[in-house]
């Protein structure tokens, strides 16, 4: 069976999310969620080389087989070989992964292509295909309005970003749409926003209060519905159908078998939100700015 989720690996590597209370994952509960993805039909991994050592955990765990994506760093501005910086850094991934090949390589700081070394680090990218590293090359973006610029110079396999029931900016952009209509595959992060989402109203910090009038609406919203929060996050962001993967992290396999569940049902409508929903909360790298 293909599951249209992905496996996201963070919390193999590092304590992440605003909902974290149980830490990084250890090696055994790693192997375990592995265990229960694949028997839930899933047989795709994300994960980067800035989440510490996720890939060295999946190493070990043994993920031959597995449709793997990984990110890159950003490229240091002391680098003065971009091609060899870049092919230095896959195959580190590789090594530590025991892959022989990856399903695609991404950048976690796609504004470089943009930069005076760009045309060098896409071309770089791309000969990572023709020596048979990875399958494609993507980026991984915050905000759908990034690829306005980056489409107008060069073409992706794989474009991985934000999208929640809260925060739609990938589909009311249209770029949801353009991204099928282009043959790239789109994956989705966020899911949840942290965890955000998920949170019962006496567990949220008190810094999110300042949006209290969504929070009442997504409560007044799921009351009659009847749907969890994970289940209406999880509904919406497998109802887009332009989206190929939805990237989930977890913290042990009964989490995960509880998610898998719960994306399986009907969305029914969606909540009343304002046409405009303030960008510092729809990205958590601003939320150390409340």
């Amino acid at each position: 069976m293909n599951n249209r989720l992905a496996l996201g690996t963070v919390q193999f590597g590092l304590e992440y999310g605003v909902a974290n209370n149980a830490g990084r994952v250890n090696l055994d509960e790693a192997g375990k969620i592995l265990a229960e993805a694949a028997h839930a039909g899933i047989n795709m991994l994300d994960t980067a080389i800035a989440y510490g050592d996720s890939e060295s955990t999946l190493g070990k765990i043994g993920v031959a087989g597995w449709r793997i994506v990984t990110k890159l760093p950003e490229m240091p501005d002391t680098c003065t070989n971009v091609a060899g910086w870049v092919e230095a850094q896959v195959r580190g991934s590789l090594d530590r992964l025991g892959v022989q090949q990856l399903h695609a390589v991404l950048l976690h700081r796609p504004a470089q292509l943009l930069e005076a070394r760009g045309s060098q680090l896409f071309d770089a990218l791309e000969r990572l295909k023709i020596l048979g590293y990875t399958k494609k090359i993507g980026i991984s973006i915050y905000d759908a309005s990034e690829l306005d610029s980056l489409f107008r110079e060069m073409h992706f396999d794989l474009v991985q970003a934000p999208l929640n029931i809260l925060d739609r900016r990938l589909v009311t952009s249209g770029w949801a749409q353009r991204l099928k209509r282009s043959g790239t595959e789109l994956h989705v992060r966020s899911t949840f926003l942290q965890g955000l989402l998920l949170m019962p109203a006496d567990k949220r910090p008190q810094k999110f209060n300042r949006w209290q009038f969504l929070w009442s609406e997504w409560e007044r919203w799921l009351n009659e519905t009847g749907l969890s929060p994970l289940e209406a996050c999880l509904r919406y962001a497998m109802s887009v159908e332009e989206v190929d993967n939805v990237v989930v992290g977890v913290d042990s396999a009964a989490q995960l078998h509880e998610i898998h569940a719960a994306a399986i049902g009907v969305l029914p409508g969606l909540p009343d939100w304002p046409q405009t929903i303030d960008p510092v909360l729809l990205n958590p790298a601003l939320w150390s700015r409340l």
